[in-house]
């Protein structure tokens, strides 16, 4: 996954959208470097930029200022033949599929071939060979309209890959699919990225999305970058507000509601998933806890995410909580209601 020069690079990237009641800024001083071979995740709420980003990325919205590199080119510095080439080696899919209704699956991927102006044998056999990879070669002459929601979006993928690109970017590929497809096509986008070493870049507001796939994640935040890392930082120790709400949810809610005294928030951020932390915490200190607010993970073997527990009222009973956490060096803070 190492690289001397990130395959994609964002230079300051800001994009502004003129409308009736003047500018607006979709992004702001963006600066973001994807390696080559990794799967980033690009997270963020609803209208926070995200699907701006991944389509100045390949530059089908121009950016207002800023660059993007790809593979150290400046795509800004480049001619308009020069941009097209560069597109062509991002293959790109989305949420509503976007196939064509009045072809065929086999003629929907043969579509950018065809583009592309290769001759139609070895654009079928291309075709083809990525049915196979996609799990579809037995419905190569069907079409969209008697395909599942899921086929259709591996049609997507398939005709993505048509023109052997190195880098995939996913718009929010799998809001429209039910959990049991999402599943399936996000293994499918996995082993895309280890068979053939394609970067995948996923866009999503989802961070079930994150956690299942990505290496990397940013959380964007009104136009802006709150903060990069790896998933396992970030759902450990979410360092802005943004991302403690996409990883926690409502717990601040749920804390302020309940009032009364201490509490501290503990970070799995290592520790092995099988190992009972709290239950150990409870043996040893002899006082009981309240669990205000659990969102930990399984990541490979690895507890991963945070817990919110809220302390006895009893101040001798809370400092033996608070010494057993710092003896087990099990990574925790304080926190007030509103900083959770």
């Amino acid at each position: 996954m190492e690289s001397s020069e990130p395959i994609i690079k964002l230079v300051g990237l800001g994009k502004e959208f003129q409308t009736a009641n003047g500018p607006i800024k979709a992004l702001d001083d963006i600066n973001l470097s994807i390696e080559e071979g990794e799967i980033f995740g690009i997270i963020g709420l609803s209208g926070a930029g995200k699907s701006t980003l991944v389509r100045c990325i390949n530059y089908l919205e121009i950016p207002t200022s800023g660059d993007v590199f790809f593979e150290n080119e400046s795509l800004a510095a480049m001619s308009p033949k020069e941009q097209r080439m560069a597109r062509q080696a991002m293959g790109m899919i989305f949420q509503q599929f976007n196939l064509l209704d009045q072809r065929n699956v086999l003629q929907n991927v043969c579509f950018p071939l065809e583009i592309a102006k290769w001759p139609r044998k070895k654009a079928v056999n291309r075709a083809k060979d990525l049915l196979k990879v996609v799990g579809l070669e037995d419905r190569a002459k069907a079409y969209p309209a008697q395909l599942s929601g899921g086929q259709k979006q591996r049609v997507a993928i398939a005709r993505a890959l048509a023109t052997n690109p190195k880098i995939l970017l996913c718009d929010e590929a799998t809001s429209a699919l039910d959990p049991n497809t999402t599943k399936s096509i996000l293994d499918l986008l996995k082993e895309i990225n280890k068979s053939m070493g394609v970067t995948v870049v996923v866009i999503t507001h989802e961070m079930s999305v994150i956690e299942a796939i990505c290496d990397r994640v940013a959380i964007i935040d009104q136009s802006h970058i709150a903060e990069v890392g790896s998933v396992a930082e970030i759902f450990s120790e979410p360092k802005s507000k943004i991302g403690r709400q996409l990883i926690l949810g409502d717990a601040a809610e749920q804390v302020s509601r309940f009032g009364g005294s201490r509490q501290v928030r503990i970070s799995f951020d290592g520790r092995s998933s099988f190992e009972p932390v709290l239950a150990n915490l409870i043996l040893a200190c002899k006082v009981p806890v309240n669990i205000m607010h659990a969102e930990t993970r399984d990541i490979h073997g690895t507890a991963m995410g945070q817990m919110v527990i809220q302390l006895p009222e009893d101040e001798t009973e809370q400092n033996r909580v608070l010494n057993y956490l710092k003896t087990a060096k099990i990574s925790h803070e304080e926190v007030k209601d509103y900083d959770i």
